[in-house]
Formats: C-alpha cells, structure tokens, sequence
C-alpha cells in the first residue's frame, strides 16, 4: 500500500503526503522552488509530496531504470500530477540541464554511487541545492564531498525500522576536509536527538572493523587498522561528550 493523502494543521489545514520517516524528514527539507529533480526516483513519492504541498512548481522524476520510472507514472497519474511531474529516463544528473533545477534530490543508494554521479556532472557545484541521502557509505561521500568542491550546509537523522539514515543538505562551496571522526559520524549532527544512538551504532562497526583486523601482518592492513582505531578514540571521544551534555 502506498502513500495517501492526509491531513494536519499547521495554522490552518492543508493537504500532506503520507511518507515515511525517511522519505519525509527529505520531503520537510526540500525548500520553494521552481523546480525539483529527483534522481533514481524509484515510486516518484519525493516529487509527487513536494508538489501536493506546493513546495515545487514543476518536478522531474527521473530514474536509470524502466521499471521505476513507470512506477513514477503511476504515482503521478493517481495523485493528478501528470502535467507538472515529468518523468526522465536517464543515468544519474544527465537528465538534466545545467542549471535546470534549483533543487536536486539524490537518495536510496550508496554514498559512493551519489559521488560518481556529481563527479560526473561538475555544473552541480554551481547553483542548486543538493538534499543526500546516502543508505550505505555515507563516510565515502562525507570523505569526497569537501574534497570536490562541495559544503554541507547541514544534517539531519531520520529514523525507520529502526535503522538512521543521514540526510545532508549540500551545495558547492568550500569547507574543511572530514578528518576520520567527521566522515564516520558526521559534520553537523550535534544537536540531532538521534545523534548519540548514532555514534553508538558507528562504534560498533568500526570496532568490530578493528577486531577483524587485529591479526593481520601486512604493512598496509596494519595501516588501515590504525586509522580505524583513531577513528574509534575520536568518536570515542565524541559519544563521551554528548552523553555528559544529556545526562546519560
């Protein structure tokens, strides 16, 4: 069962698209724009919210594959949204034109797939607004990010099922590169209320990264794992300070 049309107020009732958490935490952050492009646009639900809620003038749904992107038709013809969400069959921002739209979403995929895909469209670094939500690899992208040429203006967690899953809002800029403690846990997420669990969950793995690796002899494994366990002390560090200021 999809999403639905519901309602709630905020000064006054209007119409609201039934997504969930992760999809709507995007949704919230998408600014008024005159176009919005979702890239690898799977059911079109990103596009179809930012419309129904009047936050796009215009949408384009684009995907690589045939078989969202009729899904994505669906979507639009039910909600009535045909004639304002176009639907673009393509890989990556190569849909698009330069300049074409003020705000690009590019989520539900792997933070190395998100930056091969602004590697290979360079003119994203000047103008749009870039909401990221990588389900995998989100310390590549933070890695790749300011080593490129972009600035991540901020982040947010959203949680579902039980799993967080990062949301960066990004455009082209300069900023600081991620030391090992920024790529793994993040550059803005002190204030989430979801932060503590998720340097809790980054912990875990990177631990259990270091376990694996504690027998190795070969130079460059040994290497590897000593950055793991700077890794590890400066989240350490981090998780230390975040349960002092909440009380836990």
């Amino acid at each position: 069962m999809g999403p639905s049309l519901g309602l709630f107020a905020r000064g006054e009732t209007v119409e609201r698209f039934d997504l969930g958490p992760r999809l709507r935490a995007i949704a919230d952050l998408i600014p008024p724009c005159r176009l919005l492009a979702d890239i690898g646009t799977d059911h079109g639900y990103i596009p179809a919210a930012a419309l129904l809620e009047e936050k796009a003038e215009r949408a384009v749904a684009a995907d690589i594959g045939a078989g969202p992107l009729e899904r994505a038709r669906v979507t639009a013809e039910k909600y009535g949204l045909a004639d304002r969400m176009e639907l673009r069959l393509g890989d990556g921002l190569g849909v698009l034109k330069p300049g074409e739209a003020e705000v690009i979403v590019i989520a539900g995929m792997g933070g190395d797939n998100i930056s091969e895909i602004l590697a290979a469209a360079p003119w994203s670094r000047e103008g749009p607004l870039l909401l990221l939500q990588p389900m995998s690899k989100a310390e590549v992208l933070r890695r790749w990010l300011p080593e490129n040429g972009w600035r991540v203006e901020a982040e947010r967690l959203a949680q579902e099922r039980g799993v967080l899953y990062p949301i960066l809002t990004v455009r082209g800029g300069d900023m600081p590169k991620a030391d090992e403690a920024s790529a793994w846990a993040g550059f803005l997420l002190g204030d989430d209320p979801l932060y503590g669990v998720y340097l809790e969950e980054k912990l875990l793995r990177l631990r259990r990264t270091a376990a694996g690796l504690a027998r190795a002899r070969d130079p460059a494994v040994v290497q590897s794992r000593a950055v793991v366990l700077e890794a590890i002390a400066a989240l350490e560090l981090r998780k230390g300070e975040w349960d002092r200021a909440h009380g836990t």
